[in-house]
């Protein structure tokens, strides 16, 4: 199958996925009637999955690609297009700690971009959470804020959750 259509695979575990890019999302085609609605008091859903990847073909049409968009980098994007005070990157964990997983664990409370960004976190969990908190702080100069989903009352109100500041 992955010859026949001329597929990257990679081992998953005991299994196999198929690989494809996950380019930066650059836009959020429909931010006009989502900053429309938001501005209306409306509870919008979007980006959902980090949105359908598409790029310009050579005759200027919008084409459908195949590739992944990265939620969190997706939900950052859409947090600077529609200028929030805040990001909020709810996962289920409390935080982003070091020293994961072992007795030595702790969990962040405030930091700097350059702070975390030196702690190299794995690509397929904190890793892509924190790009996307410290791109987010770095653009708008705002906070972004990494906690549980349990907790988001508390993370608004600046009492829970990893919140990561430019600096």
């Amino acid at each position: 199958l992955a010859a026949e259509h001329d597929w990257s695979i990679a081992p998953d575990g005991d299994k196999y996925r198929r690989v494809v890019a996950s380019p930066k999302p650059q836009r959020i085609f429909e931010i006009r009637p989502i900053r429309m609605l938001v501005e209306q008091g409306v509870i919008v859903i979007c980006a959902g999955g980090g949105g359908i990847p598409t790029m310009y073909g050579k005759d200027g049409k919008l084409l459908g690609v195949q590739a992944v968009i990265d939620k969190d980098l997706a939900a950052a994007l859409l947090a600077e297009q529609l200028e929030a005070d805040l990001l909020v990157i709810a996962t289920d964990v409390d935080g982003v700690y070091t020293g994961w997983g072992t007795p030595q664990q702790a969990r962040l409370g405030n930091v700097t971009v350059d702070q975390v960004v030196e702690m190299n976190l794995p690509a397929g969990s904190m890793g892509p959470k924190v790009a996307a908190a410290c791109g987010f702080a770095t653009q708008t100069k705002n906070e972004a804020v990494i906690g549980s989903l349990a907790d988001i009352d508390r993370i608004v109100a600046g009492t829970a959750g990893t919140r990561v500041r430019a600096g």
